[in-house]
């Protein structure tokens, strides 16, 4: 396990006071490490986990050469170019048993999606595609070629061949080919515990009364909703008001139960509150917490570090802030310590429908509406005003407009990247 400071002295320019957001997530990504404990679950169980191992196929699937589509089998050295060919029938095929006859020469055989494929025939044509006279068939000239189809034995997944890697997250397509292999159960990661809390004096919990300079929480209820997404366990530890004793507990039992700590509020330059200087005493110092100013729009400070095993992630307190912050380095690095394997971004491109000013030397994240035009290329505009307290327009986007570090002012129709919240909000 690293130590913040080793982390640091391997990223070349690393300056916490001025830190790129290409930095801060290779930072992160070096920090992290994966959950260790794995365990077996039955195979509904493993939706949205992560595999622990290769699954390693213990059948061919298919395990026998079928036809791919409901038709006519027939050796397909018949087929000669610019000639129809004509095949008397000699049974049927059906899915589920295999068929016991004898095709003679000049014979096929009807034959059914998914029922085995006699010795000798190799190609199927459609049932559409053939005129049917009595018991026998013609096939117009130029129709198919030989082998057409034709599902091969192992040709989805092959005996003793990997099926799904180790840190595949298991979805609907990964569950059912799990199914298509006959396991019952599957060895995953155990599942990574998140503890997450609001600072402050000035927040209110739901059900409170509202007073003068005071706001509800509403950050604890979007990282509720962006963790539950990510398949972790929660523990969901309420609003720790700005007192150092109360802060010190909640931190110590966050330590405890949990693999990793995400506070929101209390890490700007200047904060008047406790947080930072209890996360330094738990933290064990400079050496264990570092706090982050990041050359990005929104969510500029951000504190990172160490609390005894668990790794603390200290957001912003304005709402937006907290959000793209989640989504540009802690989801990531929460992936990491699932033991999810690495992920490219997923940026799309889209053509800016609007002109944007954007200075070099910051990432910023606007809040962004992604369409496909009538060309059919996608299209994206901000939704306006972009304050990192404006809440109601993250509601009202579908995506974020990503500007990169050394990018400038967007032109409109210039091809920018776009990161959708399909499925992460």
């Amino acid at each position: 396990m690293k130590t913040l400071e080793q982390v640091a002295a391997s990223l070349q320019g690393y300056d916490p006071q001025a830190l790129r957001a290409d930095t801060a997530l290779q930072f992160l990504h070096t920090l992290v490490t994966p959950v260790a404990q794995t365990e077996w679950v039955p195979l509904k169980a493993a939706l949205g986990r992560v595999l622990a191992a290769d699954v390693v196929s213990p059948i061919d699937v298919p395990a026998h050469d079928n036809s791919a589509m409901d038709g006519y089998a027939f050796a397909g050295a018949l087929l000669q170019a610019g000639r129809p060919l004509s095949l008397e029938i000699a049974g049927t095929a059906l899915a589920g048993k295999a068929w016991s006859g004898t095709i003679a020469a000049g014979q096929c055989l009807k034959i059914m999606t998914g029922a085995v494929m006699p010795h000798g025939l190799d190609t199927v044509v459609p049932q559409e595609l053939v005129q049917l006279a009595d018991k026998h068939i013609t096939i117009p000239a130029d129709t198919l070629r030989l082998g057409d189809n034709r599902r091969f034995k192992g040709e989805d997944l092959c005996l003793g061949k990997p099926a799904l890697q180790a840190g595949c997250v298991v979805g609907p397509a990964a569950l059912g080919l799990l199914a298509s292999l006959g396991l019952a159960q599957v060895e995953v990661r155990r599942p990574l515990r998140v503890a997450f809390f609001s600072t402050g004096d000035e927040i209110l919990s739901l059900g409170e009364a509202p007073r003068e300079g005071a706001v509800y929480d509403s950050n604890r209820y979007t990282l509720f909703g962006l963790l539950t997404r990510m398949g972790v366990e929660l523990l969901d530890m309420g609003v720790v008001r700005d007192d150092p004793a109360v802060l010190e507990a909640a931190f110590q039992q966050a330590a405890a139960q949990a693999d990793a700590i995400i506070t929101s509020g209390g890490v700007s330059v200047g904060e008047a509150d406790h947080t930072k200087a209890v996360m330094r005493k738990l933290a064990g110092g400079a050496e264990g917490v570092a706090f982050w100013k990041i050359a990005m729009r929104p969510g500029r400070p951000m504190a990172v570090g160490r609390i005894g095993n668990a790794v603390l992630f200290g957001l912003p307190g304005n709402p937006v802030a907290v959000m793209v912050t989640f989504l540009a380095f802690v989801r990531p690095a929460l992936f990491k310590m699932m033991g999810a394997a690495p992920k490219d971004s997923p940026l799309l491109k889209a053509h800016s429908l609007e002109a944007v000013r954007k200075k070099p030397g910051r990432t910023e994240y606007q809040r962004a509406v992604v369409q496909t035009g009538n060309d059919g290329s996608l299209q994206v505009r901000t939704t306006g005003q972009q304050g990192s307290g404006v809440l109601s327009s993250m509601a009202s986007a579908n995506g974020l407009l990503v500007l990169h570090h050394e990018q400038g002012n967007v032109a409109i129709g210039e091809e920018v990247d776009v990161l959708m919240f399909d499925g992460v909000m």
